[in-house]
């Protein structure tokens, strides 16, 4: 049964484990076509709407690429500055009169509440691409993606996993989603290292221990290097801070570096980051001393960007039945 049919996609919690391992299944299947190997057609005819009014470089080219490989259509408008809300016209007015025009939405919008009331204003299926500091489900797709396959290579088991994050918490809602998608599995240790103005929303760690899984909290890096399967990064995101915590950095140093993996990490751990991270010298990030380690799959992370993503609008759209068989090879050169 796909129960993502006709749905809109705004928060993580509307996944089961049954509707994430088939849209894992799905995303194998549509490599690829993701990676230009192969084509299909089954949205052929099928327009989306792309509105994201915040910046966006990753997610906005990955959804575009997502659909128009499966054959679709997209139409796009980036930024407050270039829509009708700045002659004062409402979310749900917007939401309402650019529904008539597509046939489903993606949006990114600063405001937290702004998805869900886009969302109750139309009845085409809208796709959260970011909603303020809340969540951004379909980067925990392919998050949870890339841990599944990686650990796949390594013979790893999703369930028991021990997955450290580690930098802003507070702000960085991919991390908020990824939770919630890794609470699905069983007997994960979650480690949560961040200053500690940073740290995790607490309604996020209660979600994962009324789940059964074991939540640490530290302030220090290390303990969020060692030991653990997953090292996920988050960049600080200051343009999220509030009044008054413009001026603060965190007390401590989140910077990830060579050393300090090879000191703390384990041989066979993945490090993920959801990009664009800050590799200037001093930065609280990962560092670009570690592009040449094999633990270092945030390139890996971000090519399943555009698999994860068909996948989802192939069972949004109900193409997602038998369409391995409309894959055909491609007959352009393919590097």
């Amino acid at each position: 049964m796909n129960t993502l049919l006709g749905q809109a996609v705004l928060s993580c919690e509307q996944f089961d484990l049954h509707t994430l391992n088939k849209l894992f299944t799905l995303a194998d299947i549509l490599q690829p076509v993701a990676y230009g190997k192969a084509y299909t057609n089954v949205l052929e005819g099928a327009v989306m709407g792309s509105l994201f009014f915040e910046a966006s470089t990753r997610t906005r080219l990955s959804f575009d690429a997502a659909f128009m490989r499966l054959g679709g259509k997209v139409s796009s408008t980036t930024g407050v500055s270039f829509s009708s809300i700045v002659k004062g016209e409402s979310i749900e007015d917007t939401a309402r009169v650019i529904s008539g025009y597509f046939d489903v939405l993606v949006v990114r919008h600063p405001e937290e509440q702004a998805i869900y009331k886009m969302a109750q204003a139309t009845d085409i299926p809208i796709i959260n691409g970011g909603n303020g500091a809340g969540e951004h489900p379909t980067q925990a797709l392919l998050d949870a993606y890339t841990i599944h396959n990686e650990f796949k290579l390594n013979g790893k088991s999703m369930d028991g996993c021990k997955i450290a994050m580690i930098g802003d918490l507070r702000y960085g809602r991919t991390v908020h989603s990824l939770v919630k998608l890794m609470s699905l599995y069983k007997n994960i240790t979650f480690t949560f290292a961040s200053p500690d103005f940073l740290k995790m929303p607490e309604y996020i760690t209660e979600f994962a221990r009324e789940r059964g899984h074991t939540v640490i909290e530290t302030d220090q890096l290390k303990h969020g290097i060692h030991n653990n399967d997953v090292i996920y990064a988050t960049r600080i995101q200051k343009e999220r801070f509030t009044e008054g915590e413009e001026t603060r950095k965190p007390e401590l140093s989140f910077r990830i570096n060579q050393s300090m993996i090879d000191q703390y990490a384990m041989k066979d751990a993945i490090i993920m980051h959801p990009l664009p991270r800050d590799s200037r010298e001093n930065a609280n990030d990962l560092s670009n001393d570690l592009d040449n380690d094999p633990r270092l799959a945030i390139f890996r992370q971000s090519d399943a960007g555009v698999p994860a993503r068909m996948a989802l609008f192939a069972m949004v759209l109900g193409v997602d039945q038998g369409i391995e068989n409309t894959i055909k090879p491609a007959g352009w050169f393919v590097p």
